[in-house]
C-alpha cells in the first residue's frame, strides 16, 4: 500500500505543477481556480460559506481571498442586510477568466488521462472519490509515538 501512496503523491505533484503553469497564464494561481469555480456558480458568498463548500477552514479562504483581491480577481463588500458579514464578489477580470480556465483544465485532464481507456478513467474517478470520502470522514491512525492531530487535508488552496 505504501507504493500507492508514493504514486498518488508523485501524480499530485506533477498535476499541481502543470495546473499551476496552466492557471498562471490567466493570472490565477492553482487553488484559486477552485475558489473561482464556486463563485462562478454562486457569486457573493461569505468566506465561511465558501470554506464549507470547498471543505477547508475559513482562515484558509480569507488568506486566499486576500491574495485574489490583490490580484484583481475579487472584491470584498459588506452584506447589505448584515453589515457584520463580508461577501466575496468576482471582478470583471475573474469573470473573463472563466472560459479560458475551464478550457485549460479540460486540456490538462485530457493530457493527464490520454493513455487511459474510458473504463480506466471511470475506475480512476471512482477510486479517487472513495479515497477522498474516506480521508474526509476519518482521521488516519497516529504513527508510533504520535499523539497530535495532523493538519486537515485540503487546507492550503494556493500556496
Amino acid at each position: 500500500m505504501t507504493e500507492v501512496l508514493r504514486l498518488l503523491t508523485r501524480a499530485q505533484k506533477l498535476l499541481r505543477a502543470a495546473a499551476d503553469e496552466a492557471m498562471s497564464r490567466h493570472g490565477v494561481r492553482v487553488g484559486q481556480n477552485l475558489v473561482l469555480e464556486v463563485l462562478w456558480e454562486t457569486d457573493g458568498l461569505t468566506p465561511g460559506e465558501l470554506a464549507a463548500r470547498l471543505q477547508v477552514t475559513t482562515p484558509t479562504v480569507v488568506n486566499t481571498a486576500t491574495r485574489m483581491e490583490a490580484a484583481g480577481l475579487l472584491v470584498r463588500r459588506r452584506d447589505p442586510a448584515d453589515g457584520r458579514l463580508v461577501r466575496l464578489h468576482l471582478t470583471p477580470k475573474a469573470r473573463a477568466a472563466e472560459q479560458p480556465i475551464a478550457e485549460a483544465r479540460r486540456l490538462l485532464a485530457e493530457h493527464a488521462t490520454a493513455t487511459l481507456t474510458d473504463e480506466e478513467r471511470r475506475h480512476l474517478h471512482s477510486a479517487l472519490e472513495k479515497i477522498i470520502e474516506r480521508m474526509t470522514a476519518s482521521t488516519p491512525p497516529p504513527g508510533p509515538g504520535e499523539d497530535e492531530d495532523p493538519p486537515r487535508a485540503g487546507d492550503a488552496l494556493d500556496e
